[in-house]
């Protein structure tokens, strides 16, 4: 029997840490290191005196809806993205669900488990990773793609995105990242004259909330309804809810746009390091708070450089890369310097 060489689209980067706690660096959980910050645990632990009563989301709704300037019905809150994956996969008809790969697999995952047969858009690296909506089939009714996308860091162009919205399909556009991207730019949160438009957000990667699962939808009032009716009852906790509400405010937003920048010359200084290495790729302009890189051996080093202290993710499970590929997340110089060399000792013990 020939052993199967699809990837594990379940597997993610916690899948690197588990067990470990603090013996490794974490540099494949693309989190914000130093999260969420002593202000936002307070702020939640304040909302426990609340827990008899069932969740109330109207204060965050409409937090979330100030902070888009869009009008409350065109939000729904999740219990993070993955949950707003599974309620398109099974809420939404649709015929022919594409996908644009490399990115984040749940979207596949969920829709797969919903019994949809997925085609994929496979990006080229050669080509850097970047999008031509021409490659996406004229008749898909359903398109999936990431911005900035998770493992590759690359930031389409909104306009590029855009084209592919037209009546009778829905596009969804995944921006978990996007702010992490000072600016926020290309983000297509705000629109609302692009037909089929859906957004996806989520307050785990900037505020540190992995564990209390948050996020949301951005989209028409009809595509709105239709997934909350696919939602089971009071779905997001009210320590979730007093997090999206907070998070949504000016004071929390101006944070996320400082911590955005720093991000940035963080992600720049790990580039110039990693430029070091004669046998490592560096996928690029990176726009997210992890880099893709490519080198021989991949799996070999990985596994060395677990025993240096270093857990990195691996690539062979997206769709569109292979055992060559390691995702980086983006930390601060010292710990980036602190992995360079590292890696050098993995490479040069790997041969």
């Amino acid at each position: 029997m020939h052993e199967s060489t699809e990837p594990d689209l379940r597997h993610h980067g916690d899948a690197e840490v588990r067990g470990m706690g603090a013996e490794l660096t974490d540099l494949a959980v693309n989190v914000r290191a130093g999260t969420p910050p002593l202000w936002l645990r307070e702020h939640i632990a304040g909302s426990l005196g609340s827990l008899a009563a069932y969740p109330d989301g109207r204060a965050a709704r409409r937090a979330v809806a100030a902070r888009h300037g869009l009008p409350e019905e065109r939000v729904l809150l999740t219990a993070g993205a993955a949950e707003a994956f599974v309620l398109l996969a099974r809420a939404l008809p649709v015929r022919r669900p594409v996908v644009v790969h490399p990115q984040f697999t749940e979207p596949e995952a969920a829709l797969r488990d919903a019994g949809h047969t997925v085609e994929r858009v496979v990006l080229d690296a050669a080509d850097g990773f970047r999008f031509d909506p021409r490659a996406v089939p004229g008749d898909a009714d359903l398109v999936i793609v990431g911005n900035p996308t998770n493992p590759t860091s690359v930031l389409h162009p909104a306009r590029a995105l855009a084209r592919l919205a037209r009546p009778g399909r829905i596009l969804v556009v995944d921006e978990a990242f996007m702010d992490a991207v000072p600016g926020e730019r290309e983000s297509l949160a705000a629109r609302t004259d692009l037909p089929g438009l859906i957004v996806l957000r989520s307050l785990t990667k900037t505020w540190g909330l992995a564990g209390l699962r948050v996020g949301y939808v951005l989209a028409s009032p009809g595509k709105i309804a239709r997934l909350e009716r696919a939602q089971p009852l009071w779905p997001v906790s009210s320590p979730a809810l007093a997090a999206a509400e907070v998070c949504s405010a000016a004071p929390a937003l101006a944070e996320a746009a400082a911590a955005a920048d720093r991000i940035a010359a963080d992600r720049a200084h790990l580039q110039l390091r990693l430029a070091e290495f004669a046998e490592v790729t560096v996928y690029g302009p990176a726009a997210g708070p992890f880099v893709l890189i490519r080198l021989p051996r991949a799996a070999a080093v990985r596994t060395r450089l677990r025993g240096l202290g270093f857990a990195v993710r691996r690539g062979d499970t997206f769709p569109g890369l292979g055992p060559d590929y390691l995702r980086l997340a983006v930390r601060d110089r010292a710990t980036t310097d602190r992995f360079a060399a590292a890696l050098e000792e993995a490479l040069t013990t790997v041969g």
